[in-house]
Order: C-alpha cells, then structure tokens, then sequence
C-alpha cells in the first residue's frame, strides 16, 4: 500500500510458508519517502522473536548522510550498526562509510573531462592487518565504446570494453588478472549482454 495513509509512507507485509518443513517466516516493511528524507523500519518476525531493521537517509545540497541498524529482539543485542556520509557534485562525488564499528571505507570519483573518470578506493579494517587499496579509470573512445581499467593492492587487474550495439543494447567483454599468479591460472573472463527496455 503506498500514499494511502499520508504522502510518501509506503507499507508492505510479505509472508512464506514451505509445507515440507513447517517454516514460516514474515516481514512488516514500512517506508516514509520526501524530498530530503528517506526512513524505514522492517519488522522481521521469526521463531525466536522479532528482528528490527531501520534505516534513515538524509540529504541536502549535495550531501548524503545514512544509518542503518538491526536490533535482535530475542538476543537483546544488535547485529547491524552502519553509517555513510557522501557529498556528491556534478563531476566529483566522495563517499565514506563505517560498518560495526570495525570496517571503514572511503571512495573518491572524478570526472577528469568528457572522456576520462577516474576513482580511488581505500577499505580497512580494525584489528586486523586488512587493507585494501583500489585504482580504476574508464575511457570513452567514441559515443558507442569505452575502455575500463582498475587494480588494486593485491595485484588483481581488471579490463573491460563495452559496446553499444544499437540504443538499449550493450555488449561487454572483461577480464580479471592475478599479477601476483600469472602462470598459475585463476584468471577470469567475461561476457555480459544487456537490454534496455
């Protein structure tokens, strides 16, 4: 149900049933949605009791800020506690986020100029020796194609092309490396095919 009972509250009830095992599951998903707001609350009901899940989004002038938590009723504790805040202009976007109190993350986009963006991306981890660190870069050859490009600090590089073939059709082909097992195999390719309609 959505803009019956106010404008931009959306309300929603999905259940499950698997006969050969008796399980039965639901969930209580509400949403409020305005211009610079965007919150949520789904109650998950389950054998032990009822998980809460809730999220907030706000926003203003280019900057994002969101938090989400999980509360288990039946253990009394959380289970998810995350928090982002992002600012995003027309050719430039910065996001971080910190999840459980234990994971970070920062990431940062450039639009060099009309054919060449550019991102980093740092990752880290508390307690633990777990860094990770990311370059990637994507190259528009024509209206039509682009060349992608990104590694990081584990020596994994990634290539893609992409084509469009006609309007709502692209074509991509990519490939992953291991730089630091070249001659041991593990690498991967790709081929991805989508339609737009």
């Amino acid at each position: 149900m959505e803009d019956q009972l106010a404008k931009g509250l959306k309300l929603g009830l999905d259940t499950s049933f698997v006969p050969n095992t008796g399980k039965k599951s639901a969930k209580l998903k509400t949403a409020y949605k305005r211009d610079y707001a965007n919150v949520g609350c789904d109650l998950v009901f389950d054998m032990g009791g009822p998980t809460v899940h809730s999220t907030a989004v706000l926003g203003y002038q280019g900057w994002l800020a969101g938090y989400q938590v999980a509360f288990d009723t039946a253990k009394s504790k959380l289970t998810m506690n995350n928090f982002a805040l992002g600012y995003k202009a027309p050719d430039f976007q910065l996001h971080t986020s910190v999840n459980d109190g234990t994971e970070f993350a920062g990431s940062i986009y450039q639009k060099v100029n009309s054919n060449t963006e550019t991102a980093v991306h740092l990752a880290w981890t508390a307690g633990s020796n777990n860094t990770l660190f990311g370059l990637g870069a994507k190259y528009q050859l024509d209206k039509d194609s682009s060349l992608s490009a990104k590694v990081n600090n584990t020596c994994l590089v990634g290539v893609g092309y992409t084509q469009t073939l006609r309007p709502g059709i692209k074509l991509t082909l990519s490939a992953l490396l291991d730089g630091k097992n070249v001659n041991g195999g593990g690498h991967k390719m790709g081929l991805s095919f989508e339609l737009d309609v």
